[in-house]
C-alpha cells in the first residue's frame, strides 16, 4: 500500500512540474515575441473581471489617453472636465503632448477647479514617426504628430491591461465606467464604434462624398490594397474614442503593425486620393479589419463638426454619453455647432493663453 502511495504521488509530483514547464515556455515565448521599440515587455494576461465585481468597483484605476497640444489644449481641458464630473471612478488621465506644452498644462489644471484630477503628462517624441509619414516639404507644419500617439499605447501605459483613448474634441455626459466596461471577444484588440450601424453614418465629408467605408480611405487601385482581399464597401470605424485591450494589443504587435502600413504608405502612396479624414484611421483600417469589438454608437456620437449646421435633435444630443466634434468646425472655433454644449464644461485658461476671442479668430484642423 505504502508504494502504491508513493507512485501516485510521484505521478502527481511530475505532472505538476510538467504543467509549470509548459506555462514557462508559453510565457517566454509571449515575451519574445514582442517587439516593442521602446522596450517594454508584455504583461501577463488577466481574466476579464465578472461584470457584478465591475459594476460594483470604484477603486481599480481607470486609464483614459488622451493627446493635448498647445494650440488645442483647450479642448482637452473640457474634455477631461467632463468625464471627471460624470464618474465616481478611480480615472487617472494620461495626456500626451510635446515638450513645450508642459509648462502651460500644468499651471492650467494646478490654478483651476481641475486640482484635484489624477493625470500624468506623457511626453511624445515625435522622432518614432520618422520615415514613417510622408511631410509635404511645402506643408510641414501641417503634421501634427500627436495624433498617432494612440498608436503607442503600450508605451505611453505600460502596466495598464486596458485603456479607453479618446480625442481633444469630445464631451462625455455619462459614466466613463461604462465605456470601460465595454466587453471585447476574445483576439480582440480594440472596440471601436463603426460607421454604417451607427446614428451618425454616411455623412458627407467636404471633397470625399460619403465617406463610411474602406474605399473612402484606401487606394483600391493599388496592387497592395488588392491583395489584402479587404472588401471596399466593409464600414469603417472612427478611432477617435475606443477601448484597448492592451495585452492583447502587445501579444499581436498591434503598434508595429501600424508602422508596417505607415512606411509602406510612404513608398507608396495607399491613401484614397480623396481623404478628407485624419491620416491615422487607414492604417488602424487595415490592421483591424473584422478583428475588432464595437463600442455603444452612443459613447461615439460623431461629427458634430462636420458642418455649421445642427444635424441633431436637442433631445438626441442630451442623450448621448459622448460628443464628438470631428469634421472641420471644433466647438472652440467661431462657426461651430452645439458650442453651449462644450462651453459649459471648458475652464478657463489662466495664463489667458486660450481665450474665447481667440479661438473665435482661427482655423482649426479636422481631425
Amino acid at each position: 500500500v505504502n508504494v502504491s502511495i508513493l507512485i501516485v504521488a510521484v505521478v502527481i509530483f511530475l505532472l505538476v512540474l510538467h504543467h509549470n514547464f509548459l506555462g514557462l515556455s508559453d510565457f517566454l515565448k509571449r515575451e519574445l515575441s514582442d517587439s516593442n521599440p521602446l522596450g517594454l515587455q508584455p504583461i501577463d494576461f488577466i481574466p476579464a473581471v465578472p461584470q457584478r465585481l465591475a459594476d460594483e468597483r470604484n477603486d481599480k484605476e481607470i486609464c483614459v489617453v488622451i493627446a493635448a497640444s498647445d494650440e488645442r489644449l483647450g479642448g482637452a481641458i473640457a474634455a477631461m472636465n467632463s468625464i471627471y464630473r460624470h464618474t465616481r471612478s478611480n480615472v487617472v488621465f494620461h495626456i500626451v503632448t510635446l515638450n513645450d506644452t508642459v509648462d502651460h498644462l500644468r499651471l492650467w489644471l494646478s490654478n483651476t477647479a481641475l486640482k484635484n484630477l489624477r493625470y500624468r503628462i506623457l511626453d511624445f517624441d515625435p522622432r518614432v514617426l520618422e520615415g514613417k509619414v510622408q511631410v509635404d516639404p511645402q506643408k510641414a507644419d501641417t503634421l501634427k504628430p500627436l495624433t498617432f500617439a494612440r498608436f503607442y499605447l503600450p508605451s505611453l501605459v505600460p502596466h495598464a491591461e486596458k485603456a479607453i483613448y479618446v480625442d481633444d474634441d469630445i464631451i462625455v455626459q455619462d459614466d466613463i465606467l461604462e465605456l470601460y466596461n465595454t466587453p471585447l471577444k476574445p483576439g480582440h484588440a480594440a472596440a471601436f464604434s463603426e460607421d454604417c450601424d451607427s446614428t451618425t453614418n454616411k455623412v458627407a465629408v467636404r471633397g470625399a462624398g460619403n465617406q463610411y467605408n474602406y474605399i473612402g480611405f484606401l487606394d483600391y487601385k493599388k496592387e497592395t490594397i488588392r491583395k489584402l482581399a479587404m472588401k471596399a464597401n466593409t464600414c469603417s470605424f472612427n478611432p477617435g474614442v475606443f477601448v484597448a485591450n492592451l495585452t492583447e494589443w502587445k501579444l499581436q504587435n498591434i503598434t508595429q503593425q501600424l508602422e508596417k502600413w505607415m512606411a509602406l504608405n510612404v513608398a507608396e502612396e495607399l491613401y484614397s486620393k480623396s481623404l478628407a479624414g485624419s491620416i491615422t484611421t487607414p492604417p488602424l483600417l487595415i490592421v483591424f479589419y473584422k478583428q475588432h469589438s464595437s463600442i455603444d454608437p452612443m459613447w461615439n456620437v460623431r461629427h458634430l463638426g462636420s458642418s455649421a449646421g445642427k444635424r441633431y435633435s436637442p433631445q438626441f444630443v442630451k442623450a448621448a454619453k459622448l460628443l464628438h466634434w470631428n469634421g472641420h468646425f471644433k466647438p472652440w472655433g467661431r462657426t461651430a455647432s452645439y458650442t453651449e454644449v462644450w462651453e459649459k464644461w471648458y475652464v478657463p485658461d489662466p495664463t489667458g493663453k486660450f481665450s474665447l476671442i481667440r479661438r473665435h479668430s482661427e482655423a482649426y484642423e479636422a481631425k
